[in-house]
């Protein structure tokens, strides 16, 4: 029998769905189980953590983003995801009165805006944030060369991670901005950058070995700000996924604490000694083992998820998740709006007459 062959666009298509959904999920599902030592309960719902509810909220604000430059011309994603963030905050019940006198000047409409603050999931209290909210509480975003607070803290990488999905906005000097709205300290906004540029590297399909090592080949280009020992240390972090995989001690040293590069270095070395698709469940459990096993959890399965697509996530922990819905629309309207624009543009017609209001720009 003849097989007619896929139409390749649709293959390409469907694997970036499959990896930026992978991505997204796989994230939250790290961070749970992360946060319980690798063992959850028999049944019920799973809580996600505050890192993957802040990353709902870059996931979205990259889609509002997009659709502010293609109906204004104009736009700073960083800046549209300060704004995101600040929702998130009014949500928690984080200086709700002066976000909203900040941001609802003009508006004709209840702010916050969007269909994702209407998730009640996302205003319930789910860890802290300690650096992010004394950011968001001065109002005013940080920047580069004013930084918000000082903090290495992980979430500045974990909250980044969904910018990955996003090829055109995926640089080193986005990420390390965007990274600064909230963390201050160079070494958290490297982290951030290089965990990205791993993210965008996993759906190439070549395998987790030779997809991380391709990306650290580009690390440099990236990342003109990379430094010589970080490269080393991540070079050295997959060297021993490969040669000492699974060695508790290896993972402790590499992530001993809570901040962003050990998140990196403990994410990349898990990833890298579990990487076969079969694999994403021994990974999470081995990488909920490290000294804060949510940061680490957390970057294992956004990349083990981006590599082997969504399909490959353990679906009775899916299944559970009490995001997994929210964050799987994310990460489909993420793909929809950079690849076909449903909102149109300043001078053509969209084909989706409710995106504006699940996603306004303005």
């Amino acid at each position: 029998m003849n097989y007619v062959k896929a139409d390749p666009e649709k293959v390409r298509r469907g694997r970036t769905d499959s990896a930026a959904r992978g991505m997204l999920i796989g994230l939250a599902l790290g961070e749970t189980l992360g946060n319980a030592r690798g063992t959850v309960p028999a049944d019920g719902p799973l809580h996600a953590g505050v890192c993957t509810q802040l990353a709902c909220f870059t996931a979205e604000g990259l889609i509002r983003a997009s659709v502010r430059m293609d109906h204004r011309g104009i736009g700073h994603p960083p800046s549209v995801l300060w704004h995101a963030y600040c929702r998130w905050a009014a949500l928690q019940g984080i200086e709700a009165d002066r976000m909203r006198e900040r941001w609802t000047m003009g508006l004709d409409r209840p702010w916050p805006t969007g269909w994702l603050a209407e998730v009640p999931a996302l205003a319930e209290r789910r860890g802290s944030a300690p650096a992010t909210v004394a950011a968001l509480t001065r109002i005013e975003q940080g920047t580069l060369t004013e930084p918000a607070t000082p903090s290495r803290g992980w979430h500045a990488l974990g909250r980044t991670l969904p910018v990955a999905a996003v090829p055109a906005w995926c640089s080193g000097a986005t990420v390390r901005e965007t990274a600064a709205l909230t963390h201050g300290d160079p070494a958290a906004q490297s982290a951030a950058a290089h965990a990205a540029l791993l993210a965008r590297h996993c759906p190439t399909g070549d395998g987790v070995h030779d997809a991380f090592a391709t990306a650290l080949s580009e690390l440099r280009s990236f990342d003109p700000k990379a430094t010589a020992d970080e490269l080393d240390r991540l070079t050295t972090a997959l060297r021993h996924g490969a040669d000492r995989p699974g060695d508790a001690a290896a993972l402790a040293h590499f992530a001993p604490d809570r901040t962003a590069p050990s998140a990196l270095l403990g994410g990349l070395y898990a990833a890298a000694s579990f990487p076969e698709r079969a694999q994403v469940d021994a990974a999470l459990r081995f990488a909920s083992g490290a000294p804060d096993g949510g940061a680490v959890a957390c970057v294992t399965g956004a990349l083990l998820g981006a590599a082997h697509g969504v399909e490959a996530l353990p679906v009775h922990l899916v299944s559970r998740h009490e995001l997994s819905w929210v964050l799987d629309t994310l990460a489909r309207d993420l793909v929809v709006q950079f690849a076909d624009s449903p909102c149109g543009s300043e001078w053509t017609e969209g084909w989706d007459p409710n995106w504006w209001n699940r996603y306004p720009g303005g």
